[in-house]
């Protein structure tokens, strides 16, 4: 039996409802944005499976997927500062209009690492869509973001402390013990 992480779950930062409203908004910028170019949505496993999913029907035009995998937490709460590859692209990425879509955009370190690395890969356009972005966080590079968090470790809605509580269905404070 696979035992949860030592730590509670707290308070809820965001709610379904309010998740659901955002992801509306954010799918209709998209489509606004993206007439007569469907894109390439690039979605970073784990975590942003599920926004992904539900962004990608409230997108009004074809979209496709692809997939990366990134790690800089491993099993803890706190970034390595050093990000690797688990799994890259299968998609020629050159000349698509490119989406890379990330669950929570913390130190941006991440996000810095992807977005060179994808952008050396000559797509016609490569914009970020976070669901998430931590309080104090470089934004300059994500056109589409959901909402500002607070410093607090949080899960649910795909986001996870050692693979638990992804299936939430609302944003809600980890709090490790």
């Amino acid at each position: 039996m696979v035992t949860a992480p030592e730590g509670s779950i707290g308070r809820v930062v965001i709610g379904a409802e309010e998740l659901a409203q955002r992801v509306r908004e954010l799918g209709a910028a998209i489509t606004a944005d993206y007439q007569g170019r469907p894109p390439l949505l690039v979605g970073v496993l784990k975590g942003a499976y599920v926004f992904m999913a539900d962004l990608a029907r409230e997108i009004d035009l074809p979209v496709e997927f692809d997939f990366m995998a990134v790690s800089s937490y491993g099993e803890s709460t706190q970034s390595s500062g050093v990000v690797r590859i688990v799994k890259d692209l299968e998609t020629d990425i050159s000349g698509r209009d490119v989406i890379l879509v990330e669950d929570i955009v913390d130190s941006g370190l991440t996000l810095r690492y992807l977005r060179q690395l994808l952008g050396d890969r000559e797509p016609a356009s490569l914009e970020i869509c976070a669901l998430l972005v931590r309080e104090g966080a470089q934004t300059d590079d994500v056109k589409f973001f959901g909402f500002p968090i607070p410093p607090d470790f949080v899960v649910g809605y795909g986001l996870d402390v050692a693979e638990h509580y992804r299936e939430l269905d609302s944003i809600m404070v980890f709090d490790p013990a």
